[in-house]
C-alpha cells in the first residue's frame, strides 16, 4: 500500500454526505433563461462574441478568452441571444457583472463537433488547443483555466500527476457521483492529462476513505486498462485535505513553497470533473457546458447530485427540488465551510459550483454573536497552512497591510477550518478575505501610481534635456556674436576707422546700416515688387479654389484666409503703383 503523510491541522466536522446520495445522478428540463457570466474564471473575463438578437446553437462559442488566464464560453443549449446586460453574479460581493442571457428554443439542437477517435496520436499542442478552446477551467476550485496548468514552464520537470477526488467538504459529493458514474472516463482523461504533461511517472487518484463506492469504481475501471501507470490512493478523511497543496503533501510528502506553484515541485493537480470535461473535449469535441451539482439541505423535498446545464438560474434549480423560502436558514453556494451565503437565488450555476447547500434553521442556525478573542491558539493547531490565523486577524482589523503580507496571508486557502475551532465565534475567513481584497486593490492603486510617477518623470527629464539644449543654443550664439563683433571691428581697425566702443551695437545693427547705405537698382526694385504682386496672387487663386471644395466650419476659416490674401494683394500692387508714379514723375 501507497504510503501517505499527514498534514498540519485540520478538522472534522459532520460530513452530511449521505443526504444526497439516496438517490441516482438526475437531469432537469431545460430552463427557459439561462444567464452566462463572462467571469467564471480567475482570470480576464471572456469577451462576447455574439450580439442581442443573435440564433445559436448549443455548443457554440459565444464568448472568447481574453489573454492567456482566461477562458472561453459556450452556449449550453440552443436558442436566442435575448440580451447582454449587466445581472447579478454568484459572487460573495453580491455584486454584478455582464453576462449573456440565451432564451431556449426548447430544441437543445448541437453545432457542429471537432469529434477525435484516435486522440492518442494527437500531438501536444493540438491536444491543448482542443482543451483551452473547450473552456475548461478548474471545476473544483477557484477555476484555473485548465489549459495553463497542464503548459508548465519548459524548464520545469513534472514527474507527478495527481487527480483530485478528495471532496472533503461536507455536503459535497459531486465529484463522488462523477467517479462512480464515468469512471472510465476518469481514467481516460487521465490519461490524456498524463501524454499532455510528458507522461509522468507517477499518476495518483487521490480520494478520501469515505468514498468507498467511488474507489471500487474507479479501480475496476483501471484494471480494465493495459498496461495501466493509474494508482487510486486512499487516506484517512480529514477537512481540508482536498485543497491542492494539502492533497499534494498528503500524496507526496512535498511541501509546496509560499508563493510558489505545484509545479515548481514537480507536480500537477487537477480535479477528476475537470479531467472528465477534458476527456470529452478531447475525445466528442464538446465543451464545457454543463456539470454535475449537489443540490442538498432540509429546506428541500428533493436532495440529489443533477447534472445541470451552465447558466441555469439557482431559482429554477430549487423550484425544481421542492424549495420552502420559509424554511431555509440561508442559502448557501458551496459548502458551509468554503461555500458562501448568497443574498438572492435569481443568480446562475457556473463552472464552479460544486453545491447548492439549503439548510433548514434547525440544520444550521445562526451563528452566535462574535466575542472578543481570548488568545486560546485553536486557530493556528486547526490551520493546514501552518499560518497564525490570531495574528492574521489582529492585522486585518488594524489594516495593517504590510504585516498581513509579512505573515503570509496569501498563502491562506480560506477553508475556515480556523472559523470551525474559534471558541468566540469570529468569522475569521471574512477577515481574511476583505483584507485580501484590499491587498489586491492596494496593488492595483501602486502599479497606477507607479506607471503615473514614471510618466511624471519622464516629462521632467525631457524637459530638463529641452532646456539644457536651449541653453548651449544660447552659449552657441553668444560666441558667434562676439567673434562677428571682433571680426567687424578688426575690419574697421585695418581701414582706418575708430573702432566702435559701444556695447550695444552688434554684428547685426551693422549689417543693417551697411545694407541701407548700398544702392539698390530701379530694375531690381521693379523686379522685386513685380514678384511680390505675382505671389500674392498665386496665394489668393489656390485660397479661392479651396473655399470652393471646403463645407461648413472649414469653409468658413478658409473664406477668412481669402480676405487676408485679397488684403495683401491689394498691399503688393499699391506698392508697384508708387513705384512706378515715382520713376516715372
Amino acid at each position: 500500500m501507497r504510503k501517505v503523510w499527514d498534514i498540519h491541522g485540520g478538522v472534522h466536522p459532520p460530513e452530511n454526505k449521505q443526504q444526497s446520495m439516496q438517490q441516482a445522478l438526475a437531469s432537469l428540463p431545460l430552463a427557459p433563461e439561462l444567464v452566462l457570466p463572462l467571469n467564471q474564471h480567475i482570470g480576464k473575463p471572456a469577451i462576447a462574441i455574439v450580439a442581442e438578437g443573435d440564433t445559436v446553437l448549443k455548443g457554440q462559442l459565444i464568448a472568447k478568452a481574453d489573454g492567456p488566464i482566461s477562458a472561453n464560453i459556450h452556449a449550453p443549449t440552443s436558442g436566442t441571444v435575448s440580451g447582454i446586460e449587466d445581472r447579478t453574479l454568484p459572487h460573495p460581493s453580491g455584486g454584478s457583472g455582464p453576462c449573456i442571457v440565451i432564451s431556449s428554443d426548447g430544441k437543445d439542437t448541437w453545432a457542429e463537433l471537432d469529434a477525435c477517435e484516435n486522440y492518442q496520436t494527437l500531438d501536444h499542442n493540438t491536444l491543448l488547443e482542443k482543451i483551452r478552446s473547450a473552456g475548461i477551467a478548474g471545476m473544483g476550485g477557484a477555476g484555473f483555466p485548465a489549459a495553463i496548468k497542464l503548459n508548465p514552464r519548459g524548464n520545469l520537470k513534472i514527474d507527478t500527476l495527481i487527480l483530485n477526488g478528495t471532496e472533503c467538504e461536507p455536503y459535497i459529493t459531486a465529484d463522488d457521483t462523477l467517479m462512480q458514474t464515468r469512471a472510465q472516463e476518469v481514467v481516460a482523461g487521465a490519461q490524456i492529462l498524463a501524454q499532455l504533461l510528458g507522461n509522468p511517472k507517477s499518476i495518483l487518484i487521490g480520494i478520501e476513505d469515505n468514498k468507498p463506492e467511488a474507489i471500487r469504481s474507479i479501480s475496476k475501471a483501471l484494471s480494465e486498462v493495459e498496461n495501466n501507470p493509474i494508482e487510486v490512493v486512499s487516506f484517512p478523511t480529514k477537512y481540508p485535505s482536498g485543497g491542492e497543496k494539502q492533497l499534494i503533501q498528503i500524496l507526496t510528502g512535498r511541501e509546496v513553497p509560499a508563493g510558489k506553484l505545484p509545479a515548481d515541485v514537480g507536480v500537477v493537480c487537477q480535479n477528476v470533473g475537470s479531467t472528465v470535461a477534458a476527456y470529452r473535449a478531447v475525445r466528442f469535441g464538446e465543451p464545457l457546458i454543463s456539470r454535475i451539482t449537489t443540490v442538498v439541505g432540509e429546506a428541500l423535498e428533493i436532495q440529489r447530485n443533477i447534472e445541470v446545464p451552465i447558466g441555469t438560474p439557482i431559482g429554477y434549480i430549487l423550484e425544481q427540488h421542492g424549495f420552502t423560502a420559509a424554511n431555509v436558514s440561508r442559502l448557501i453556494m458551496g459548502g458551509p465551510m468554503m461555500g458562501f451565503a448568497l443574498n438572492t437565488a435569481d443568480v446562475p450555476v457556473i463552472k464552479t459550483t460544486n453545491c447548492i447547500l439549503a439548510p433548514s434553521r434547525a440544520e444550521m442556525p445562526a451563528p452566535p454573536p462574535a466575542q472578543a478573542c481570548i488568545r486560546c491558539g485553536m486557530c493556528a493547531e486547526a490551520c493546514p497552512a501552518s499560518l497564525l490565523p490570531q495574528q492574521l486577524f489582529w492585522y486585518s482589523m488594524a489594516e495593517d497591510l504590510d504585516k498581513l503580507e509579512a505573515h503570509n496571508i496569501a498563502d491562506c486557502i480560506e477553508c475556515g477550518a480556523c472559523s470551525y475551532v474559534c471558541p468566540s465565534n469570529i468569522p475569521l475567513v471574512q477577515f481574511y478575505r476583505a483584507s485580501k481584497g484590499a491587498m489586491k486593490q492596494h496593488a492595483i492603486d501602486k502599479e497606477k501610481s507607479d506607471r503615473s510617477r514614471a510618466r511624471f518623470e519622464f516629462r521632467q527629464q525631457r524637459i530638463e534635456k529641452a532646456e539644457v539644449e536651449k541653453e548651449a543654443k544660447r552659449a552657441a550664439r553668444k560666441v558667434a556674436a562676439e567673434a562677428a563683433k571682433a571680426k567687424l571691428a578688426a575690419k574697421q581697425a585695418s581701414e582706418g576707422d575708430s573702432p566702435k566702443t559701444d556695447d550695444t551695437a552688434d554684428v547685426v545693427a551693422a549689417a543693417i546700416a551697411k545694407a541701407k547705405t548700398q544702392d539698390i537698382s530701379p530694375e531690381v526694385q521693379l523686379a522685386k515688387l513685380e514678384r511680390a504682386l505675382s505671389s500674392a496672387s498665386s496665394r489668393l487663386d489656390r485660397t479661392l479654389a479651396r473655399a470652393e471644395e471646403a463645407e461648413g466650419e472649414k469653409k468658413d476659416a478658409i473664406l477668412a484666409r481669402v480676405k487676408d490674401a485679397e488684403l495683401k494683394v491689394s498691399d503688393a500692387k499699391n506698392k508697384l503703383a508708387e513705384f512706378q508714379a515715382r520713376e516715372n514723375g
